[in-house]
């Protein structure tokens, strides 16, 4: 899947060249559904012809050549598309993108100069690492998920404490007799014990820090008063976007473990957004660093001062076309966009017509 910053080097790229791009709905629900994709996608690339042809500047040159290239790629998939959505771009030359996505996807096709991006732009969630740790007191394990895949990388830091603890264990029972003197061996051993514990969530918490970045999710499973302990070395601005589950257990199959990150970081992702959302809302009434509303979103576009582009799932659907326009102008000024879904849309959409921005900076006259 394109990141955030390849899908933006993309648009910057073919801005100026014909470029058809391709979405396809990949769900089915029933088994002699499997082919129906195909029949929408004809029926997109009929209406994309025609809009082309009725355009006073638009153009038909290439449109086959590019939808060839198009085809030669579909045609891998038998029947069944391998995931929920499938996008690509395509140009005369050269295929650019295509590959299935975990993410529903609109079915569209669109001949136009660039690549039409405001749809993909909730596929970009599956662009941010959701990192998964079990903890006990004595072991960790962490997993990765990420463009829709779960992986659990080598855990050096569980291998050394393992062994750390056998040697740990093997002096407790050397030295544990009755009396005093075996109740202070005990109390040794279990101080060596809470040591090795430290350093584990030591060591865990600065791998997760290295492995979520400044904007991955962290779901936290295992004994609440370990992941309570391993949550205190996080950075504050970690500990905002990390989640315990309590659901989560140590001997989770990788499965099990994929479609409780799967949940988790869509409720990290809905409480953010909500966060967010309240933020440039308060902004924009106080006369701050916020902007609601198609009027004050597009003035701010135009200055290049939108930090956060925020659009509600209904907008986008109903203002395909603008709506792209939008997504355009913030990824020229390398702005953050968001497409907001359930509550956090309902508000945008009554307090700012499904359209709101986080800005850099206020214009002087605004002070």
């Amino acid at each position: 899947m394109l990141s955030r910053d390849k899908l933006i080097d993309l648009y910057r790229e073919l801005r100026e060249e014909y470029v058809l791009s391709v979405y396809i709905d990949g769900r089915v629900s029933e088994f002699s559904d499997r082919n129906l994709w195909k029949k929408r996608l004809e029926r997109g690339v009929t209406q994309a012809r025609e809009r082309a042809q009725g355009q006073e500047n638009g153009k038909l040159e290439g449109f086959d050549d590019a939808l060839s290239q198009i085809q030669e790629e579909l045609g891998k998939h038998d029947g069944y598309l391998p995931n929920r959505g499938w996008v690509g771009f395509a140009t005369p030359e050269r295929v650019w993108y295509a590959e299935a996505v975990r993410v529903p996807m609109p079915d569209l096709v669109c001949w136009e100069p660039g690549i039409r991006v405001a749809p993909y732009v909730r596929a970009l969630k599956q662009a941010r690492p959701v990192i998964t740790v079990l903890v006990d007191q004595r072991r960790g394990r962490i997993f990765e998920y990420l463009h829709g895949e779960i992986e659990e990388p080598t855990n050096v830091i569980a291998e050394e404490i393992s062994g750390d603890l056998s040697d740990v264990s093997s002096s407790k029972r050397a030295t544990s007799h009755s009396g005093v003197r075996g109740k202070t061996a005990t109390d040794a051993a279990q101080k060596v014990l809470d040591v090795e514990s430290d350093r584990l969530r030591k060591r865990l918490a600065d791998k997760i820090a290295k492995m979520a970045g400044d904007h991955g999710y962290v779901v936290l499973g295992g004994t609440p008063e370990a992941t309570a302990q391993l949550k205190e070395y996080f950075s504050p601005a970690l500990q905002k976007r990390s989640l315990y589950a309590s659901s989560l257990h140590l001997e989770m199959t990788p499965a099990q473990v994929r479609t409780a990150s799967e949940d988790a970081a869509s409720l990290l992702t809905q409480s953010r957004q909500e966060e967010l959302l309240e933020e440039v809302v308060n902004q924009a009434h106080s006369g701050g660093k916020g902007a609601l509303g198609p009027a004050a979103v597009q003035r701010a576009l135009r200055e290049s001062r939108v930090e956060t582009l925020l659009l509600s799932r209904s907008f986008l659907r109903a203002n395909p076309d603008f709506a792209d326009h939008l997504v355009g102008h913030a990824f020229q000024q390398h702005a953050d966009v968001e497409e907001l879904s359930f509550d956090g849309a309902e508000r945008l959409d009554r307090e700012g017509e499904g359209l709101a921005a986080r800005l850099r900076f206020r214009l002087p006259e605004e002070e």
